[in-house]
């Protein structure tokens, strides 16, 4: 695995001429070679990534998730995560657009956006849940990191960091506007995982060894759906309003109340069969939820 620290480094490791700003770069993806080999890099590198990219005839293995760049996709990587690529250019003549921005951490200090950048989901998001503009979102972000490229050729002066920086929040909202929108756009697959969810939780809760498996967590959740958890969740929240944890919450609570209503087995019981170690944790969870304790709730059938 080899570790990219520095932008320098990066645009040296990929045949680039040197970069402008030590702390920042906004690359020319038509400028950047395809590498010729076609075995795995494994990469982590030391500062946040966004693109948008188009290369023709070029498929790229992120992790186990093959993709296609043949539609423009903007994604995003935050500092220090591994990236596993495999390029593989297929019959044809290879054409190459768009644009990559890397930004150190050390860019943004002394800056509003150092304080805020990180509360943005999408940095946690696998690859291929990258966001799919349309023409004319594309044209609106294209027109904002323009205005970062100019920043960034021009003399750098006291105001060049803060101007730059924040173009780059209006980028990072914009981003954050498209990923709901999408949420919304794509509704019969955003509902399909809404649904597949509620099938593997309702399964998990009647499964005969969940003494021993514990509560489900949401890397169990996501990992089962085969999406990122930060994803899931805010999926999950544009349709919803519930993250993961909420609807892990709600169908437990689901189950709990069925058993109390309809068994004699004691509260502490059916905690312990519910995979909790302790009573005192169920207990809270359920008066937390329905603003009764469980043995208030088993008192309203009796």
């Amino acid at each position: 695995m080899q570790t990219i620290k520095t932008i320098s480094a990066f645009h040296r490791f990929r045949k680039l001429p040197p970069p402008h700003h030590p702390l920042l770069s906004v690359i020319d993806v038509a400028t950047v070679p395809v590498p010729d080999s076609h075995d795995p890099e494994n990469l982590v590198l030391g500062f946040y990534t966004i693109s948008v990219k188009r290369m023709e005839h070029v498929h790229v293995q992120y992790g186990q998730q093959p993709f296609d760049f043949d539609e423009g996709i903007m994604s995003f990587l935050a500092p220090n995560q591994v990236l596993t690529q495999t390029f593989d250019a297929g019959a044809g003549e290879t054409k190459n657009s768009g644009w990559v921005i890397l930004i150190h951490p050390d860019f943004l200090w002394n800056t509003p956006l150092a304080g805020t950048i990180n509360r943005y989901d999408f940095w946690d998001y696998s690859l291929h849940h990258g966001l799919f503009l349309s023409p004319q979102e594309e044209s609106v972000v294209n027109g904002v990191v323009e205005n970062i490229r100019r920043e960034y050729l021009a003399r750098t002066d006291k105001f060049s960091k803060q101007i730059i920086s924040a173009h780059l929040e209006v980028l990072l909202t914009y981003a954050d506007r498209f990923y709901q929108r999408q949420f919304i756009t794509r509704e019969k697959s955003s509902h399909e995982v809404l649904e597949r969810l509620e099938r593997l939780l309702q399964d998990y809760f009647l499964r005969d060894d969940l003494i021993e498996r514990g509560l489900p967590t949401v890397q169990y959740v996501a990992d089962a759906l085969h999406l990122s958890p930060s994803y899931l969740s805010s999926l999950l929240r544009a349709l919803t309003g519930r993250n993961t944890q909420q609807h892990i919450h709600e169908k437990l609570i689901e189950r709990a109340k069925e058993r109390l209503s309809t068994t004699n087995l004691t509260v502490s019981e059916i905690a312990y069969e519910m995979g909790f170690e302790h009573l005192p944790s169920f207990s809270k969870l359920f008066k937390a939820k329905t603003s009764m304790s469980p043995m208030q709730f088993r008192a309203t059938f009796t």
